[in-house]
């Protein structure tokens, strides 16, 4: 096959394309340049390896997404001031794509260019989404299935650790200690594990993991163009003996294996809904009832759509194997939305997507006797007001279980 994933992406970056990015994220184009030129083949690098490890299935879900969404064509919108910004899918899509490998991409490709983490971040959250919508106009123009894909990605693999610039090691990805790369590259390894990326003082904290990955992802996102400039202005300084304060980077999540009645185990995290409502059903003083609610902590959609995202299956499979241990249950679906919008658009958008969720835990093989329903609530139970930051109404935006009977 001629076809080059590369190329394909090489193609997509347009030094036009460079130039807005730079200007957008406030860094020099010859920083942003070298951060691509690192960021692009790592990002093969573990697509390829997820691929080899039994995930191209996921990956073309994701990859049809991507395409669906517009991607690669749409990849400037999100360095445009009045453009759609990151997708509120990626830091999902860079989950399942990397899974914790993912916070030692960003800390590598930001020590390497020399560029903030916030930039890291913002370029993980556009290109990546970018590279796997290139992925699924491919199986579609070819006809590739799963194993085609791995295949292919795994062909190019070579090419792609040999595109990774010398002396960039990624833990997990390429070896802790670059053992990929040539012996004469190996000598970079041995620099101490962190240095300063600029000279300038207004430097993000470098990404630690995956949960400071996501947040930068959102506080990015929710910036206006006025606040992005501030917080990138390569003038601003602070004396050399005040250093700004570290940012706070949020604690990795527990992740614990829920056990079931029936004697069967799931993938969870540590007071999650699945961990809530096994607890709940377990405990003889837990009522089932109207005011017994359960928020889904890993189910998202599309931006603006009912449409889930390919990360959000596994909490939805959790919620069938649980109904199916314990055949007593009843559970509705509940939709919400913040005050952001047209509140009747707002109420649609709900019932949309609780009726979504309700239909996956159909497909997924739940007893049809065991689900009451689904029903959107729009704005109406939403706390934060209108003129809330996007972080504070996130919360509002959720969907839900009600167990009704068990």
């Amino acid at each position: 096959m001629s076809f080059n994933m590369l190329d394909a992406v090489r193609s997509v970056i347009t030094p036009d394309l460079l130039s807005k990015a730079a200007g957008y994220l406030g860094e020099s184009e010859s920083a942003v340049q070298k951060a691509v030129s690192a960021l692009v083949p790592a990002s093969l690098l573990g697509i390829a390896q997820q691929a080899e490890a039994g995930g191209a299935s996921m990956i073309m879900d994701l990859a049809k997404k991507a395409m669906s969404n517009g991607f690669p064509g749409n990849i400037a919108a999100s360095f445009t001031a009045g453009g759609e910004g990151i997708p509120e899918s990626s830091p999902g899509m860079l989950s399942s794509l990397f899974g914790d490998k993912v916070g030692g991409i960003a800390n590598a490709i930001a020590q390497f260019a020399g560029i903030k983490g916030a930039s890291v971040a913002s370029l993980l959250g556009s290109i990546v989404p970018m590279i796997v919508g290139l992925l699924g106009k491919q199986t579609a123009d070819h006809g590739l299935n799963a194993a085609a894909l791995a295949s292919m990605l795994s062909s190019e693999k070579a090419a792609y650790l040999t595109a990774l610039p010398a002396g960039l090691s990624i833990p997990g990805l390429t070896g802790a200690s670059g053992a990929s790369h040539p012996p004469a590259h190996q000598q970079a390894a041995h620099q101490p594990a962190v240095q300063s990326t600029s000279s300038g003082s207004w430097l993000m904290p470098l990404l630690l993991g995956l949960a400071a990955v996501a947040l930068l992802l959102y506080i990015f996102k929710g910036c206006s163009g006025e606040h992005k400039q501030d917080l990138h202005h390569e003038n601003a300084v602070v004396p050399a003996t005040t250093p700004p304060p570290a940012a706070p980077i949020p604690a990795a999540r527990e992740s614990v294996k829920v056990k079931l009645a029936d004697g069967t185990e799931i993938n969870a995290y540590k007071g999650g809904i699945e961990d809530r409502l096994v607890t709940c059903l377990n405990d003889s003083s837990c009522i089932a009832g109207k005011e017994q609610w359960f928020d889904f902590d890993n189910i998202n959609f599309e931006t603006g759509s009912a449409m889930l995202t390919a990360e959000s299956i596994s909490q939805v499979r959790n919620i069938v194997a649980i109904l199916k241990a314990y055949p007593a249950a009843k559970i509705k679906i509940g939709g919400y939305t913040d005050k952001v919008g047209n509140e009747e658009e707002n109420k649609k958008l709900s019932q949309e997507r609780a009726d979504a969720v309700l239909t996956e835990i159909l497909k997924e093989g739940a007893n049809k006797a065991q689900l009451t329903g689904a029903e959107g609530y729009g704005e109406t139970l939403a706390k934060m007001p209108e003129t809330a930051s996007d972080e504070e109404r996130r919360a509002d935006r959720r969907i839900s279980v009600q167990l009704r009977e068990k």
